[in-house]
This record gives C-alpha cells, structure tokens and sequence, in this order.
C-alpha cells in the first residue's frame, strides 16, 4: 500500500391503450429569466446543428433536434393518447430553453414523440438510432415496436431500427424516468430543492439525436491507444460481422501511416520517424480513416483523429512527484468546470456558447479544465484536444448518501452501496470511459468526489486503472478515505490553498481551492441568496485575492504541489464564484492580470513537451 504522511497545519415495454387519467403533479423549475447571447439567438430551426460523434464521422446523417411533442403522465401510465406541448431538443425539460421549465419528479415519467421519414438514398442500410445522453432512464419505440432502451445519463447509446420503420412518415416515442436525488443513479450535482452547492435537476434528453445509414457489416467503435514509447498507435475496431478492417493516419492530408488486421484484433500503426507529439503547446492531431472490407469489397469506412502523447508521474531531483507529459514535467492548472448554464441547464445553449468557456479558460492562462462530476458531448472533448486542454474528467456522483466530513481523512467506515446503485456506478463509469477514450485531453480519470457516494475506493481505482492504464487515476479527489489507491492524492481546501497531507509515492495537488465571491448585478440566477466561500465587491478586489493565492500555490508547488484546480469557470444558479458571470457577459477578474499570473505559475514548474528531443524512431524500434 502507498503510504500517506500527515503534515502541516493537520494532517419493458409500454402498454397499449389510453392514458391514465390522474392528474400530474409536477413542478415547477426555478424562472429565473438569465439568458446567454447565444440562448436568445436559438430557434427550432438552429438548435446544435453539428456532426455529434468527432471520433467515429460518416458522411450520411440526419440530425433530429428540434421540436417535439411532450407529456408528463405518472410513472406507470400508458402511452400517451394527446401531447400537452412542444418541447425543443435537445434542452432538458427543466430548461428555459426547452420551452417548457418544468420539473418531472420521481413520480412521473417524461414521454416525447416526433414524426421522420428516412431519405429514399438509403434504401437497402440498416437505419441506427443515436442518443448522444438522455437522462436518466429510456425507453424508445419506432412505429409502436419496442426497439430497446438504456440507463445513465452521461454515456450515448444507439439502437437499430430498421426493422420497425415503414415507407413514408415513421413514428419516434421516447419515454424518460428520472428520480433526481431519490435514486441511486449518478445524477452530479443535481436535487430537487436546489440551493447553494446543489443544482436544479435535468430529465430528459439532453444532447443530440440523430439517425444514420450504414452497411449491415459496419464499424461500430474504434479504441484508438497511443503508445509513444513504441512509437506507434494500436487501433481495435469493433464491427458487426467480420472482415479486415485497414488504418490509414494523415498528417495534413498526407499519408503518414498504415497497417491492417482482422476485425476485432488489435491493430499495430507504426508511426514516422519524425512524430510529431501532442502537447499543451503544440496539440498536433494526426486524422485517420477506417475502411472494413469483406470478399475484397468495401463494406463501411469511417474517419476519426488521434494524437501521440505520454502521460505519467516522476519524481524530480528535488524529490517532488510531478506530473509528466511525453516524459516532460508540467505543471496541471486550471479551473472547477461545472459545465451548467442559465438558459440551457445541461446543454449548452449552442456549440459556440460551449466552447465559448474552453476559449476563455485558456485565455486566462490556465492549461487544464477540471471537469466536475459532468460529462460533456464529445465536441467539448474534440475542442480540447485541438486547442492542446488538458482535462480531468469526474465520474458524475450519486447515491442517496453524500459522507463529506471535511478534512476528517481516514475517519469511520467506507460507505456501502446496495448491490443494484454498485451496478449503476460501474456501468456507467465503463460507458464513460469507453466513450471517451479516444480524446488525448483527458489524462486524468476521477472516480469519486468528496465522498459524494465514494464506496470500494481500493477496487474501483484498480478497475479504472486496468480499464485504461494510458491515463493517471485520481481516486477520491478531496475525499475522505484515500487508502493510498490511485496515481494522486487529492486535497481541497476553501478559500486558500493548503497542505493538509501528503504522500511520499504519489503526485499531490489540491483538487479544489478558491470560490471567491462577486456578485455582478444584474447577471445573477437570484436577487438574494447568493454565496461565495469568501466575498468581496469589485474586480480589483477579487483579482488581487486570486493572485494572493496564486502566490501561496506557488509556494507549494515548490516543495510538493503539481497541480492545482481554482474554483470555478462561471457562477452556477446561486454560486457567484466565477470567474466569469452565470450567463457569461462579464469576466470578472482583471484578465490580464490573471493570464501573466497563471501563465507564469504552469512554465515554472512545466518544460515543453511538445518536442522528442533528439529521439529519433526507425521502423519496428519499440524504444
């Protein structure tokens, strides 16, 4: 086991038939009329018009965002005989966006429904139906057929349909259960009473459906791996049916690489000998195609990207376990990443509002987001990869239970979940992963918060690990049992950076610090009720405190930190401890102040790892 030392100041299907006749009893979410420039632009005819899934790209599409109709019925009901109203997807149905605002409750069930036709030019394909997130539980039908369903609210899913639909207009139902915080099933930071650290929930879909044509012997995932030490990138294709499955890398339109295997095995890609490696400073990104062929014919070919890059732990000549990337030292720092919004709840009011935040955070000077207990569409990964983000993705939390005891580490007994919410947990966290696992930005997995429903810490860092040894695991960011599992151990303190403890074989950094206050009138969720861990009434004011604890960082950095998270990006409903308003019209802090000020913390402790180096690989060199 690591060891840990104390130290400083503490150590089914739907039944046919009519409706059910007893009224609803909904609420009603919280009508705050804050919008975002991008929100009060948005039309059904508008809303995220982009290709959703940047890893696995076909030409052929249809997207079906846009208006549908909606019910809300008591769990249990029979489908739906009339539809109360429109409702806009992708927007929760919680949202202003989503032209509805209401919440839905554990005692109901959210149900939609759209007419398609599929276009004449894909006659003789298999139809597959994509949800990029819906939250929580689905269940979907096309034409009356039950065509299958999915839980967890974070990871996309996608049924076949092509054995439901008909000539001419085809009929979409979707039915969504969703039990907020009186279910066991990873939710983040949402409740049904909302206050303070906690957030209005969001049901329903909540990122983008689409349909799409493809061969009946088709790639279904790729799992793309690079290996830097080997100079090589290992590709394994998942396919319906078989075949030989050809990669093909290019290097602005040129190709640099190529190998092939049978569907299923997993493909070596050499790569030249002048690689070129991705880094914060340099995020090359190499594209790369997959054609699937059987009997010599081409049954399906998809695009997608990767990136060379390295990440690991190493201790310096001072003895300081840092943070390495392509075997070079750097320095991770960035913001909390709550990834909400005022108009939009879960969804980005559009796709240049989401990227909008990531622009803006490396604007500030910050080279990593910290992505809190929220999992975005792939685009926001896409974006980071190329704009060179590093990103610590969280495992959303869940459970009934929330065991924070701050800073009382080691204290009682690990929490235990029920057979069933240990089911959910880990399903879902492998979805996530699996999903994700192309994207070179995220170097870091973190299974648990705070001890937000943290449970089985020791085998749930092993399970993330053996998942995906090519990323560092932070097991339990600010939690309380840390049993010296994982690559990091993790403290947060509020409002200055502290050291609370370290450990001699692990990278220490402070997960979480900051939360300065500043309300911005008129750019607020609320008119009272709003917090910060501390508070102050101007920019000068707030920037000269976030430079104060930069200086204090710095200083643990020195002898231990390598790496650190400031809370937060935006404020969130009643938190006003952004760095930038709810609705994002002001930024807070003086921007230049902060830029120099972060810029200078990360090249202290950081060294260019865009570059090998004089290392110099030769085909089959696997040094």
């Amino acid at each position: 086991m690591k060891q840990i030392i104390f130290s400083m100041a503490l150590l089914l299907t739907a039944p046919a038939g009519i409706a059910l006749a007893a009224p609803v009893k909904t609420g009603t979410a919280p009508k705050s009329t804050l919008t975002t420039e991008w929100g009060e632009k948005v039309t059904p005819q508008n809303v995220w018009q982009q290709y959703p899934r940047p890893t696995l790209t076909r030409d052929k599409w249809q997207n079906l965002n846009g208006e549908w109709d909606y019910a809300i019925l008591p769990k249990g009901a029979s489908t739906p005989a009339k539809y109360v109203g429109k409702i806009l997807v992708p927007y929760p149905v919680e949202s202003q966006l989503s032209g509805v605002g209401k919440t839905v409750g554990e005692d109901n069930e959210l149900w939609y429904r759209r007419k398609f036709t599929i276009p004449s030019s894909w006659k003789g394909q298999n139809i597959n139906l994509n949800f990029g997130a819906v939250d929580w539980k689905a269940d979907v039908w096309v034409n009356g057929v039950k065509v299958g369903g999915h839980e967890g609210g974070y990871s996309p899913f996608t049924l076949d349909m092509t054995d439901a639909l008909k000539n001419g207009e085809n009929e979409l139902i979707v039915r969504v259960y969703d039990p907020s915080d009186k279910g066991t099933q990873p939710r983040g930071k949402q409740v049904d009473n909302p206050k303070g650290i906690w957030y209005t929930p969001v049901t329903g879909i909540w990122q983008t459906v689409w349909m799409e044509p493809v061969a009946k012997n088709s790639i279904e995932k790729l799992k793309i791996t690079p290996d830097v030490d080997g100079n090589r990138l290992l590709v394994e294709g998942a396919v319906t049916g078989d075949g030989i499955l050809d990669i093909a890398v290019f290097d602005n339109g040129k190709q640099v690489a190529a190998s092939k295997g049978m569907a299923g095995e997993v493909i070596e890609v050499e790569m030249p000998a002048d690689v070129k490696l991705w880094s914060t400073e340099t995020p090359h990104i190499y594209d790369l195609t997959a054609t699937l062929s059987k009997d010599g014919k081409i049954a399906d070919k998809v695009g997608s990207y990767a990136a060379m890059r390295k990440v690991g732990i190493k201790r310096d000549d001072k003895g300081v376990i840092r943070f390495m990337l392509n075997d070079k030292p750097i320095f991770h720092f960035g913001p909390l990443d709550q990834g909400w919004w005022p108009d939009g709840l879960y969804t980005a009011p559009s796709y240049d509002a989401m990227v909008y935040d990531i622009d803006e955070t490396k604007d500030l000077g910050f080279n990593m987001i910290r992505k809190h207990v929220k999992v975005e569409p792939e685009l926001w990964y896409e974006y980071c990869d190329r704009n060179g983000i590093l990103v610590w993705q969280d495992m959303p939390s869940g459970d009934k239970k929330k065991r924070w005891q701050n800073h009382n580490y080691h204290v009682g007994d690990e929490f235990e979940r029920t057979p069933e919410s240990d089911r959910q947990y880990r399903k879902e966290w492998l979805e996530i992963m699996e999903n994700l696992h192309n994207h070179p930005s995220i170097v870091v997995w973190v299974p648990f918060n705070e001890a937000w429903g943290q449970y089985d810490t020791q085998n749930i860092a092993t399970l993330t690990k053996d998942t995906d040894p090519s990323r560092l695991v932070n097991a339990a960011s600010g939690g309380n049992y840390f049993f010296g599992a994982g690559d990091i151990l993790d403290v947060h303190n509020y409002p200055e950076p502290r050291i609370y403890l370290l450990s001699d074989d692990q990278a220490n950094v402070i997960g979480e610090y900051g939360g300065i206050g500043y309300p911005v009138k008129d750019h607020l969720w609320q008119s009272d009720r709003n917090w910060g861990y501390i508070e102050f009434k101007t920019p000068a004011e707030l920037t000269d405190k976030y430079i104060e604890y930069i200086d204090i960082l710095d200083n643990m950095a020195n002898i231990a930190y390598t790496g650190g998270v400031y809370t937060q990006t935006t404020d969130v409903e009643g938190e006003v401890n952004g760095l930038l308003t709810y609705d994002r019209k002001v930024t807070k802090v003086d921007k230049d102040r902060v830029r120099k000020a972060n810029r200078n913390l990360i090249r202290k402790y950081s060294k260019d790892s865009g570059k090998a180096e004089g290392r110099q690989y030769a085909p089959g060199d696997t040094k």
